[in-house]
């Protein structure tokens, strides 16, 4: 796979964007940028904290994820 993403990680985003379409969500957003950006909006918290907690090992976890999106890193070269 081109790009500076793995094979694995391009499907775990993939996925993840997958779940958050399902569940009403933009369809080229993860869950955690989704979650920082409703912890920002003051709409809720709690999936912020959960997925922080989950990805513990990661500082600022959801942050990072909306900002990613918000760059577009994780798409093709051509199209940032």
């Amino acid at each position: 796979m081109p790009g500076s993403l793995s094979y694995g990680k391009a499907v775990l985003i993939a996925a993840d964007q997958l779940v958050n379409a399902v569940f009403g969500g933009w369809p080229d957003e993860t869950l955690s940028s989704r979650a920082y950006r409703w912890a920002r909006d003051d709409v809720r918290y709690w999936p912020l904290r959960i997925i922080e907690v989950l990805f513990w090992w990661e500082k600022e976890h959801c942050r990072e994820s909306y900002e990613s999106e918000r760059l577009g890193r994780q798409l093709p070269p051509e199209l940032r």
